[in-house]
């Protein structure tokens, strides 16, 4: 027998020396040997992270694609402009065109009205730019429209009109066919002239002549805004500061960086959330990685000690083991990446870039390789595997060799996890972290915050889970409980290391899941009562669904008025001051408000301004969350805005919840805004009936109106189905996310609980020998998976309880500067529960039949 050994010995390292150096022949042996041991539960690490690498690099992709097309396109409506002056409130006059044209140090001005045109029949409005042609050459020659070789001068024609193609698709029209448009309750019907062959691919734009564009919609003497080009050696920043001094109210004169940094502000926050929740899967894999890891090393705690026996140092063991996992977390990234790439590609061909936030809808984006942002997920997913690992290869390294080799000793390995410090060290410090404001606009600390509660509650679960199945089996001492029922306490109470890698996969998958159901549920029942506190009248009337040039004038107004059954009507204003260039517009809203009761119509939030509060040369205003939070507005606080090109004061009578504008609203009363602007159009009219009087005979009466056919109707109850509608379209994304958590989790328990059970054969074979039926070894498997997963659960849920308050309170206030109230998704929440209940008991038993099948003689025969 030992020359046997002997010779062995001699040709193992003979072909080790052949091989090159012995210590990573010996690496790669115990890598493969391990791999092909258990590649199952290799193979569903390397799946966790691949697929959280995958899905936060679409995201990321799908994201990074549509913005940048979005901001492609919005370039090419500046061309080659230094500077553009704009209309804080929109529109100004064109007065300013020919003085800024004559102004010293600017070479050329183009001046520019930009109309979302109502289309009838559509639900989205048509961009219309009326155009200089002669001027347009100079500074946006995209813009130009390519006419019909017999009719060239159709640039300047009143009735002709320009569409790039994805325009004419949309709008099913070609060149020589009429387009039909609104302008107020009127069509306006307009010639296709030809094309715009430079327009960005799903761009829908619409030029036509300035001239033609202000007579066709109204807008006789404005303009949106003047594009500048200046002369060579013109210093741009000081030009752009004397002119914003000169009309420091009236208009906003930017560059183009401004509108990229709009548009970058405007979708910021939903695209790093969507980022964020989409590595929540990563996050989760990480707890697979170092669960597979920990078994793993306690497994084969007896092999590295007689490694170590032989002459293998501490560091050569340590970074076998870190390579085990690093291995695992690079190619679980690698196949990532790549399925990443292709989800992008199919999300942007058959879905287009919007995820469902509606900032990039209708922009047609093509997938690009990232390769930055390629390096990142790669760096995380094998850097979260290699945290995984860092605690078993520091276990392994550490362990002497004597104690490691006698059987039984596995719990030892275990037992710095026991150690609370760390754990609340984590908990405190994320709890600092709640209470730091926002940085750079967005709740990086909050994030911050969340990763640290996940990580010291599982680190905690050894201590909880001692403390816990002790107490158990104090308790059960001296009652008839059933062997099983004592053989399962007893375990879990000494085993508590063990237990904990566990509860590990069950904790980070429930608590995360906890929290994002929570979260969503609170957004959703918030956005509902919000929806019932705000529509307060019967009848909802609309002269447009799209557009800004559909509105009612005041005839059509006293007509809808007077039609019979209606006792009052309510009209809405609704239009855009641009108070930061860097920041989208703000939507200003003139409708009827009781100074005295503003609640009556506002969904106001916190205390109020009484009117006797307000001084005599100011008027109330009532700002959303959003003000407070972007602008700064107070209660009380006197503020400046521009109405009409002219400055007025006005006072902040209160703050109001908005959910349907997350870069701010302002409120005022109808008639103020009318008073001092001179603008009488409404767009849109609540309506009260009289008592029992029937919706549909006031809707058919109001359809007999002669403009009746442009009207749109709606009840409070549709309304509210199809803002419910949307709201869950919008977070159909993160309702996908969270159940790939839920399956990453699920597939964590069933590998955890599946290596735990097959680790335990010959502590099966020991209870088989002194009679424990395999009947009873199942039931106590059950039992043993019922009870980690219920003590899981249960602290899961605390843990995604608290992370839910930091997500609702916190990270949606600084993210989308509005809040909401607390909602609990019981009954969601407890089928989660029961599959994952049913999962680790089933998972449990399957492995259990597995282990105690083998035989008995075999099971136990390293311990003799």
């Amino acid at each position: 027998m030992t020359s046997t050994s002997t010779d062995t010995g001699t040709d193992t390292g003979t072909r080790a020396a052949k091989t090159g150096n012995p210590v990573r022949t010996l690496s790669r042996w115990l890598l493969l040997g391990e791999w092909r041991a258990h590649p199952v539960r290799a193979l569903i690490a390397i799946a966790a992270i691949a697929l959280g690498v995958a899905l936060g690099y679409a995201v990321d992709l799908i994201n990074g694609a549509a913005f940048n097309e979005f901001s492609a396109a919005t370039r090419s409506l500046s061309g080659e402009s230094d500077l553009q002056l704009r209309g804080v409130q929109g529109l100004f006059d064109d007065a300013l065109y020919p003085q800024l044209a004559k102004r010293k140090g600017v070479a050329v001005a183009s001046p520019v009205l930009e109309l979302n045109v109502t289309v009838p029949d559509q639900t989205s409005a048509l961009k219309v730019l009326g155009i200089d042609t002669f001027r347009a050459a100079h500074i946006t020659p995209d813009l130009i429209g390519v006419p019909d070789q017999e009719k060239p001068f159709d640039t300047l024609a009143d009735d002709a009109i320009f569409l790039s193609p994805a325009a004419q698709q949309w709008l099913q029209v070609q060149p020589g066919q009429m387009l039909a448009l609104r302008n107020g309750t009127a069509i306006v019907k307009l010639r296709v002239a030809g094309g715009l062959v430079r327009a960005r691919a799903g761009q829908r734009l619409a030029v036509m002549d300035i001239g033609a564009a202000q007579w066709r919609f109204g807008r006789i003497g404005q303009l949106s805004r003047i594009d500048l080009k200046l002369q060579p050696g013109v210093n741009r920043e000081q030009f752009r500061r004397a002119l914003q001094a000169e009309w420091p109210m009236r208009l906003q004169v930017s560059e183009s960086q401004d509108q990229e940094s709009r548009n970058d502000n405007m979708s910021r926050a939903y695209r790093i959330n969507l980022n964020v929740l989409a590595l929540v899967a990563l996050f989760t894999g990480a707890f697979l990685v170092f669960s597979t890891q920990a078994l793993s090393v306690i497994r084969r705690r007896s092999q590295f000690a007689l490694l170590r026996v032989l002459g293998l140092r501490r560091s050569q063991l340590l970074r076998q083991v870190l390579l085990e996992g690093g291995l695992l977390g690079c190619v679980g990234a690698l196949l990532g990446l790549a399925l990443g790439y292709l989800l992008a590609g199919l999300a942007l061909h058959f879905l287009g870039g919007d995820l469902g936030g509606g900032y990039f809808r209708g922009v047609q984006a093509s997938v690009q390789f990232d390769l930055p942002a390629a390096l990142i997920f790669f760096a995380l997913g094998s850097g979260i595997a290699l945290l995984g690992s860092l605690a078993p290869a520091l276990e392994a390294a550490r362990a002497q060799p004597a104690a490691a080799l006698k059987s039984g000793s596995e719990e030892t390995a275990l037992a710095r996890l026991a150690t609370p410090w760390p754990a609340l060290a984590c908990l405190l410090l994320g709890a600092l972290l709640t209470q730091m404001p926002p940085l750079f606009d967005l709740p990086v600390f909050g994030y911050m915050a969340v990763a640290l509660l996940l990580i010291g509650g599982i680190t905690l679960m050894p201590r909880v889970a001692s403390l816990v199945f002790s107490a158990l089996q104090r308790f059960s001492l001296g009652r008839r409980n059933g062997v099983i029922t004592t053989l399962v306490l007893a375990r879990l109470a000494n085993a508590p290391g063990q237990a904990s890698i566990a509860l590990g996969g069950v904790l980070s998958s429930f608590s995360l899941i906890v929290a994002m159901a929570i979260m969503v549920t609170s957004f959703r029942i918030s956005v509902d009562d919000w929806m019932q506190q705000i529509l307060s009248a019967d009848l909802y009337v609309r002269s447009a669904s799209n557009g800004e040039t559909g509105a009612m004038r005041p005839a059509e107004q006293r007509l809808l008025t007077a039609v019979p059954g209606v006792a009052r009507a309510d009209f809405l204003r609704t239009s855009t001051l641009t108070l930061d260039p860097a920041r989208p517009p703000v939507v200003l809203i003139a409708r009827a408000i009781d100074a005295a009761d503003p609640a009556r119509t506002l969904p106001i939030i916190g205390p109020q301004l009484p009117a006797s509060a307000i001084a005599t040369d100011s008027l109330p205003i009532w700002v959303s969350e959003a003000m407070v939070d972007l602008y700064g507005y107070h209660l009380g606080q006197q503020v400046t805005l521009p109405l009409a090109a002219h400055s007025y004061r006005f006072t902040v009578a209160g703050i109001w919840r908005d959910y349907a504008r997350q870069s701010g609203a302002i409120q005022l009363r109808l008639a103020d805004y009318q008073r001092l602007s001179g603008d009488t159009e409404v767009t849109d009219a609540a309506l009260s009936l009289q008592r029992d009087v029937d919706p549909g005979t006031v809707i058919t009466a109001l359809r007999a109106l002669p403009f009746g056919a442009t009207l749109e109707f709606s009840q409070p109850g549709e309304i509210r189905a199809l803002t419910l509608t949307i709201f869950d379209r919008s977070f159909a994304v993160t309702y996908l996310l969270e159940i790939v958590a839920i399956v990453i989790g699920l597939f964590g328990v069933a590998a955890t609980f599946s290596a735990q059970t097959l680790a335990r054969a010959r502590e099966f074979g020991m209870l088989r020998h002194v009679g424990v039926t395999r009947r009873q070894i199942l039931s106590m498997l059950a039992l043993e998976g019922g009870l980690l997963t219920a003590l899981g659960m249960l602290v899961g849920f605390l843990l995604g309880w608290t992370i839910s308050l930091i997500l609702v309170f916190i990270v949606n206030p600084q993210s989308f500067h509005w809040t909401m109230e607390l909602h609990m998704p019981w009954l969601g929440l407890a089928l989660v529960a029961l599959l994952l209940l049913l999962s680790a008991g089933a998972t449990a038993l399957l492995a259990g039949s597995r282990a105690v099948s083998v035989d008995v003689l075999h099971s136990v025969r390293e311990d003799w």
